[in-house]
Formats: structure tokens, C-alpha cells, sequence
């Protein structure tokens, strides 16, 4: 089996109904006719079947494990029917509990549109991506006015409706104020004890909403960078948001547009070759930071700073990279148009450059 999971709206549906043969066995747990039929296991002669929102079904694991074991029992020489679920981040929060089904499927994260997967060539192109965000239906939309409706209207629904079915939280209000408050500390480590104070809450409350953000792909948070060579920060965390175009200010954005096409590369790196990728950032004692570390066990194996515009080489940079020589670097800009390698062998280029290259 498949599963496919990632943010509300990033197009799930989409893709699994655009799959050859998926119409034929698409059934809806939303739809009371399709409900009927997976509950009576009165399933479509197909040879593929699609379960969209299945695990709303308070014992879909057991099911599924029911239809996969019985499917492979019957057809092993062909490894069985193939079976494709997709389905909100709850998909990927549920699948951990009750009856395992370890072996029986490859989960799959849906992220939102990307420079690569878009074509984009000029850097005109990639402003339209970074005001309007990554998600199909504003950006195939156009309209910078209907991009911010419809972020108004996204971030409504995931407070009011996944963080409800999910989670065992009261205070919704406090909560949404924490979901308008985190935009604007996007760039720098996150302080969860001045958020605490801000909005007179726990730092307990504050961590646990954190996390419930991070189990919706609402926020991502990236962890430091730490070697034997470097005398780097242990703890403090930066935060990005799937959803870019909530981010106030053209810098940041930027910076947290170039963290998702990252991160997008790194699961789809785990999810399909198996590789041991994480995205970090690096920060040491003395103030000297680079924005994205990408390592491959402990190595580190590419390091990318961001800029709005061109500018002189990151200082910051220059130590990481004389320090890891073996480490491919980048310095990528926004709206610059510079595009050279430095002696220490730092690429500095417009963005579309490095994004060109990833997923």
C-alpha cells in the first residue's frame, strides 16, 4: 500500500484521482453511498482501489490490514491488489497507533508546488510563487487579494476543524493567536518563552501547541547543526510555515520559500531512496549563522544562505565552508542577478539556480 498524506488542500485528491485506473476504485469516506460500500466491503472490481479520508473510520488500520493481507493471500505472485490512501496530516498522526502495519505500506508527503515542479525560469516567475505561496489553488489562481482570502480562510479550517478532531484543546482563540503571532518570527531561533509571555500562557502550553502546528504541516521546525569543529547552539529551534505567504515581511518569506523547497527535497529523498537527509540550520556561540544545513547521517553535505539581493559573500558562510570543505554551498538571492563561484568554491546565484535543481 501507498499512503499519501501532507497539508489540507496541497491536492491529495487530485493527484490520486489523476492516476490511470484510480477513477474505476476511488471511493470517499466522506460520501455516505462510498461509507456503505467500504463498510459492507462491497468494493469496485478495480485493480486499484483509493481510500480518500479513510482514517476518519475509527478502525481503518485493522480494515486495511484486512483487505491488504487477504489480497496478498489470494494473488502473491503479484504482490497483491494495489491499494492507494490518502488522506489530512491526521493520516500521518493515526498510523503510528493500534494494530501496526509495519511492512504493509510507504508513506508518501504531498507538498505544495515548487520552482522545479513549476518550470520557472525567470525570476519574475518565482516573485509570483513568493507572494502568492506554493499551494494550487491560490497560486493557479493568480490573484494576490483571493491568495490572501483564501490563507484567511485555510488557517479558519485547520484551527476549527483539524485541530479540533485531532486534539483536546479549549482555548481556540489563544491558540489562533499563537497561529498569527508565529509569521512574524520567522527567520530567527524561536524564543517559546517570550511567545509564552506575549500571549500569558504556559511554556508547557506554548511547546505542545507547537507540536500540534507541526502534526498539521501547518509549521515545520528545523534543529541546529552540531560537529566536534564547531562550537554550535544545542537547542534553539527555527520555525518555517508550509504556507509561506503568511510570512509579513519579502526577506523572511524568502527565506521560509527556500526552507520548503528543502525540506520537499528532503522527504522526497526519505520517502522514496530510503536516504538518511534532515534539514537543519547552523548557529554557533559567537552569532555566526547559516540559514539551511542539509545532512546525510552526521555529514553535512550542502549549506545554503539566502539574501533578498546580491551582496558581498556571507561571512558566516565562508567559516562553515572552510570547515567543511567537502560540503556543497550556495549563496542564493531573491532578486539578484550575480551568479559566479568563489575560490573556496561557494556558489552565489539567483535562487532559481539551486531550486531549478531540487523537486
Amino acid at each position: 500500500m501507498v499512503f499519501v498524506t501532507g497539508p489540507r488542500q496541497v491536492g491529495k485528491t487530485t493527484l490520486a484521482r489523476s492516476l490511470p485506473g484510480a477513477e474505476a476504485g476511488y471511493l470517499n469516506w466522506d460520501i455516505a453511498e462510498d461509507r456503505e460500500r467500504i463498510l459492507r466491503r462491497q468494493l469496485p472490481a478495480a485493480g486499484l482501489w483509493v481510500f480518500d479520508e479513510i482514517h476518519k473510520y475509527r478502525d481503518w488500520r485493522n480494515y486495511l490490514k484486512g483487505l491488504y493481507d487477504a489480497s496478498v493471500a489470494r494473488e502473491p505472485a503479484r504482490t497483491g491488489r494495489r491499494i492507494l490512501v490518502t488522506g489530512s496530516a491526521r493520516l500521518d498522526a493515526y498510523r503510528f497507533g493500534g494494530d501496526s502495519l509495519q511492512g504493509r505500506f510507504h508513506l508518501l508527503r504531498l507538498h505544495p508546488l515548487s520552482a522545479a515542479e513549476l518550470g520557472l525560469r525567470k525570476t519574475v516567475e518565482l516573485q509570483d510563487l513568493l507572494q502568492l505561496g506554493g499551494f494550487p489553488e491560490p497560486y493557479l489562481g493568480g490573484s494576490e487579494v483571493e491568495a490572501r482570502r483564501w490563507s484567511r480562510e485555510h488557517r479558519t479550517l485547520l484551527i476549527r476543524e483539524e485541530v479540533t478532531s485531532l486534539e483536546r484543546i479549549q482555548d481556540l482563540g489563544r491558540l489562533e493567536l499563537l497561529m498569527l503571532r508565529l509569521p512574524e518570527l520567522v527567520g530567527s531561533p524561536l524564543s517559546i518563552n517570550a511567545v509564552r509571555e506575549d500571549l500569558q500562557l504556559s511554556h508547557k502550553t506554548v511547546a505542545a501547541w507547537l507540536a500540534v502546528f507541526e502534526r498539521l504541516y501547518a509549521v515545520f521546525r528545523l534543529s541546529p547543526f552540531g560537529a566536534p569543529t564547531i562550537r554550535a547552539v544545542k537547542k534553539q529551534q527555527k520555525h518555517y510555515h508550509v504556507d509561506w505567504s503568511v510570512v509579513p515581511e519579502d526577506p523572511p518569506r524568502f527565506e521560509n520559500l527556500v526552507a520548503s523547497h528543502l525540506l520537499k527535497w528532503v522527504h522526497h529523498q526519505q520517502d522514496t531512496q530510503g536516504l538518511d537527509l534532515e534539514l537543519r540550520y547552523f548557529r554557533d556561540t559567537d552569532g555566526r549563522e547559516v540559514d539551511f544545513i542539509v545532512t546525510d547521517g552526521r555529514r553535512p553535505v550542502l549549506c545554503v544562505e539566502c539574501k533578498w539581493a546580491d551582496g558581498r559573500l556571507d561571512k558566516s558562510l565562508r567559516y562553515f565552508k572552510v570547515r567543511f570543505p567537502e560540503c556543497e554551498a550556495w549563496q542564493v538571492s531573491a532578486t539578484g542577478t550575480k551568479d559566479y563561484v568563489t575560490p573556496e568554491g561557494i556558489r552565489v546565484a539567483p535562487a532559481l539556480e539551486l531550486l531549478g535543481r531540487l523537486v
